[in-house]
């Protein structure tokens, strides 16, 4: 995903002039295209995230495109105070762009996991949350972020991940991708679980709907009703808390539904810190998030609901 958004962000820098890459002392093998095609619109602030933020605030209210850039929680976490007042708070058209999503820095422990994110700038008003599900995904979310006209938080993985979409697909902010049709279930999956959520729909049934939900805000509220009216059950997959990523705002949407009642489970991580350190495949098997654990997890929450529907 990493190099599809570099990639997608030099050909809309030749088209704009007025996009500008802010980052903190990192991604040189990355960075170094742009810093050499663009030098007057790269700035290096260094080790210093929350002066990133204020000098991307500062460029984006002067008329500049600016994408801050780092990983993990560093360009979040760190500087959430100049985030919500600089740049939430004035609208500034700054793209926040981490990268590392989950446990994609699994083996630097808890501080690079980012596991906390998606919740956190959910919560930001004025703030748009996308994560691609795959480099497709990638290069397409950054032209649409470019042409959103304020914040955006864009959650990538950091390289590597295989290319779900084999051809071109419809992308807008807030439209659910649909990879597969069905009418057994639902999966819904953001970032970088796209392709396991692929798999276990392929353990599961030819029937198994699967959407790639890439922004969390705002969500596509139809595609979750449809999804709810149309299949048997609904279950939600992301490399991130359960508490307030995807799986939440999902239950929000079905919460407030009114008699639209079905079956559903939020997959993800538990909200707590990680004491285990290791590779990314390696603590998503630790919290059950590997595609063997997850068909386990759905067919036994299918078996306890047509229990309960006997009694």
């Amino acid at each position: 995903m990493r190099t599809a958004f570099f990639k997608a962000l030099l050909e809309q820098a030749e088209l704009d002039e007025r996009i500008f890459l802010v980052v903190g002392d990192l991604g040189f093998g990355v960075v170094e295209p742009f810093a050499s095609r663009y030098p007057r619109r790269f700035v290096n602030v260094g080790v210093a995230e929350q002066n990133m933020s204020g000098v991307a605030a500062g460029l984006a209210l002067s008329g500049k495109t600016v994408f801050t850039y780092s990983i993990g929680n560093f360009p979040t976490l760190r500087c959430l105070e100049q985030i919500r007042n600089d740049i939430c708070y004035h609208r500034a058209n700054v793209k926040i762009v981490t990268v590392g999503g989950g446990f994609s820095y699994g083996a630097l422990g808890m501080s690079h996991h980012a596991t906390e994110d998606l919740a956190i700038m959910r919560a930001l008003p004025e703030m748009v949350v996308v994560a691609p599900g795959d480099p497709v995904e990638a290069a397409r979310a950054t032209a649409a972020v470019v042409a959103h006209p304020g914040p955006v938080y864009l959650r990538l993985g950091r390289a590597g991940e295989p290319t779900v979409h084999q051809g071109p697909i419809e992308f807008s902010l807030g439209k659910a991708v649909t990879v597969r049709s069905g009418s057994d279930l639902t999966l819904i999956s953001t970032g970088a679980m796209l392709p396991v959520a692929v798999e276990v729909a392929g353990e599961l049934s030819k029937r198994v709907r699967v959407l790639s939900m890439h922004t969390i805000k705002p969500l596509d509220v139809d595609a979750v009703l449809r999804a709810a009216r149309e299949t048997g059950a609904i279950f939600t997959l992301e490399e991130h808390s359960i508490t307030g990523g995807l799986g939440g705002a999902v239950a929000e949407v079905l919460a407030e539904s009114g008699d639209l009642r079905v079956p559903f489970k939020r997959i993800g991580l538990p909200p707590i810190f990680s004491s285990h350190v290791g590779t990314q495949e390696y603590l998503r098997a630790r919290y059950g998030m590997g595609v063997a654990d997850i068909v386990k997890t759905i067919r036994a929450a299918l078996r306890r609901e047509a229990s309960d529907s006997y009694r």
